[in-house]
């Protein structure tokens, strides 16, 4: 790569041309924010230029580096370098940031966009997805590099910026990231001391790297604009091995403009023709726009043929490994494939056996069969691992010394945990799941929600999914909390009833290749309600389905989770007072309203039968289903300590009152 590095007069004019392509990206738009990316230019084009490996023409090799840009707002900076280095996305799209159907959103999508790893802007997330990445990273190494033929020997790299760092998810996966020791990280960090509402010091005073150095990171202090020590930094980075590397990258935003450099008010908004003017006559820059010139095109040209020349080293390398290696390469394959064996399905059902139990438990049966049948899968718990049934028996655990292993021990860090999920999808050949109280999905939430605009495939183990909890209160008693995720966009909801309920939710989240999963499990033990030679896993992708029936049904009780056996009961009584009743479980509401209107009337038919949803939680989830003529009995209010068979009777969850107040409601 040496004999490819431009001199001084080349490696500006490169600097410029990404500088101007931001800027003029933002002014056309009229929206975005070009500080950062003329901040930034120097260091993103020694790091792309000299270090970072990748095939523009092939996106999702498995040995590329890794670059995210944690700094989302700064996208046209990355915009700018997909273009320049070759990627599937021509200089139109960058005329069209931020309009509608570009492939230059506002912030960098996943899926969108060729080249984007992740997506980011809300800040700390692409900084936590790296450790995911750097994670994975390592434990596909351990099992397929081969001595003297490592197929896999890249890098993480992140350009970050204060506000990375100054959330709460970033502080999270960077003491996890020092703890296991990643020294495939190397993220840079955009010290620019600018926020939006001007100099970092109104909030953040800390000393940045002490703490990092505290997390167990190496840190790295610079000039920003020097290219020499810049690509120094990231050697260092490169060659320490036991540590994720933080350079500390002193800046200047919107490095250049003639009056707008140091500004915060450069952070997001567009620099105004004037502005810009005054920097094109200031680097001898002609007046036309998203102008390219010729030299940098030359120079980039052979420089992307040098990365695609790596490539197709490593091409030949990686198939001399696979003839070598036919075990290794078979198994390769099912974890980039997420393969499911034959007779998984079957297998599943049969592991949760036919006793009463907690769904947690039963979830903990179906997942050791899960991790026998499918290499793919691993996982582990925010600190509960015993209370979620989250841990693989016959695997041992990840650490800084051993990324055989397949039992995660993420901490009490429950966002960060959900970010590293993602970054373990993203990577790709990991099935990733996690682990927490239900109650606790609100620390998540942020992370849940990204890995369902991203449609990525992460299984969520919610335990403790009701006032049922228990003697521990209404702060671990989720009330609210089902319905709070059952309204996030792509994220499939599950409240299993019993055995074979759940494990049909875990063959549908490891079929389910496009979105997250979540799997809301009770503490408490509930009764067996379907019976094997009669239940049809299939049903369960459906969301809804009938457990018992009659002819003309004048009552439709619907129940969920634990709640369904309240349902059975209430459903005896008062079928023994002459009411036709038809009982019907709801495992998944997102799914159900995802059918075909004729499917859904067949099982809630919409006249014709008084219509009855029984869920210990808030009501308003229900309103879609039974209609303001219906009768929910839920809990709009906080829970309370105690046993949860006194919680049950006292919030009226048993059957007799389930069946009177339906009785009270009719006449």
């Amino acid at each position: 790569m040496k004999a490819l590095q431009p001199d001084r007069e080349l490696a500006q004019l490169c600097v410029n041309t990404i500088k101007m392509l931001a800027i003029e990206g933002v002014q056309k738009a009229k929206s975005g924010h070009p500080g950062m990316p003329m901040g930034m230019a120097d260091v993103a084009f020694v790091l792309w230029s000299q270090f970072l490996n990748f095939n523009p023409t092939q996106p999702a090799w498995p040995n590329r580096d890794r670059f995210l840009l944690s700094a989302g707002h700064g996208s046209m900076l990355l915009y700018s370098l997909l273009h320049l280095f070759g990627y599937d996305l021509p200089l139109e799209e960058l005329k069209n940031f931020r309009q509608w159907e570009s492939k230059t959103p506002g912030h960098p999508e996943y899926g969108l966009t060729p080249g984007v790893e992740t997506s980011t802007g809300p800040l700390g997330q692409g900084f936590s997805n790296g450790v995911g990445m750097a994670i994975a990273q390592k434990m596909m190494q351990a099992r397929f590099n081969s001595p003297g033929n490592e197929i896999l020997n890249h890098h993480i790299f992140a350009i970050v910026s204060d506000g990375d760092l100054m959330e709460g998810v970033a502080s999270e996966a960077a003491s996890l990231a020092g703890h296991l020791k990643l020294g495939n990280i190397i993220y840079l960090y955009d010290n620019n001391h600018i926020s939006i509402e001007g100099n970092t010091t109104l909030a953040f005073t800390e000393d940045v790297a002490k703490r990092f150095a505290a997390y167990g990171w190496q840190t790295i202090a610079i000039d920003g604009h020097d290219h020499e020590a810049i690509a120094k930094a990231i050697q260092a980075g490169i060659a320490e091995t036991q540590k994720p590397t933080l350079i500390l990258a002193r800046t200047e935003i919107a490095k250049g403009s003639p009056t707008m450099e140091g500004s915060h008010e450069a952070h997001g908004a567009p620099l105004g023709d004037e502005e810009i003017a005054r920097f094109k006559q200031k680097i001898g820059w002609p007046e036309e726009k998203f102008y390219i010139p010729e030299k940098v095109k030359n120079y980039l040209s052979l420089l992307i043929e040098s990365k695609k020349a790596s490539y197709n080293t490593w091409t030949a390398k990686f198939q001399k490994w696979q003839q070598e290696n036919p075990e290794k390469f078979d198994r390769w394959q099912k974890m980039q494939d997420k393969a499911l064996p034959a007779g998984f399905e079957e297998a599943i059902m049969n592991a949760v056996g036919t006793d009463a139990a907690a769904t947690r438990a039963l979830s903990g049966k179906a997942l050791q069969k899960i991790a026998e049948l499918v290499p793919s899968l691993c996982g582990g718990s925010a600190d509960l691992a015993p209370s979620n049934n989250t841990h693989i028996k016959n695997a041992t655990d990840i650490n800084h010394d051993n990324f055989l292993g397949r039992n995660f021990h993420f901490g009490v860090r429950e966002h960060a945990m959900g970010a590293i999920l993602n970054g373990l999808a993203l990577y790709g050949g990991i099935i990733p799941y996690g682990g927490t109280f239900m109650v606790f999905s609100d620390y998540m939430r942020p992370t849940v929600r990204l890995a369902a605009l991203m449609g990525l495939q992460v299984v969520y183990i919610f335990t403790h999914d009701s006032i049922f909890v228990g003697e521990d209160g209404p702060t671990h008693q989720p009330v609210e909390h089902l319905a709070a995720l059952q309204v996030i966009p792509n994220l499939t909801v599950f409240r299993p009833a019993d055995n074979l309920e759940t494990a049909a939710a875990w063959i549908f989240a490891l079929k389910h290749r496009n979105g997250p999963t979540a799997l809301c499990l009770t503490r408490q033990k509930v009764p067996v309600v379907h019976k094997k030679d009669t239940f049809k896993s299939e049903d369960m992708a459906r969301g809804c389905f009938v457990i018992e029936d009659v002819k003309n049904p004048q009552i439709v009780l619907i129940g969920s989770g634990s709640e369904l056996g309240v349902v059975i009961d209430a459903g005896k009584l008062l079928k023994e007072k002459g009411y036709a009743v038809r009982i019907v479980s709801m495992p998944s509401l997102t799914l159900f309203k995802k059918q075909p209107i004729e499917y859904q009337n067949s099982i809630i038919p919409p006249t014709g039968a008084k219509l009855v949803a029984v869920e210990a939680g808030v009501s308003i989830i229900w309103a879609n289903i039974v209609g303001k003529d219906g009768l929910v009995i839920g809990l709009d209010r906080f829970g309370s300590s105690a046993p949860y068979q006194i919680l049950a009777e006292k919030f009226g969850f048993t059957g007799a009152q389930v069946a009177a107040k339906v009785i009270e409601w009719l006449k």
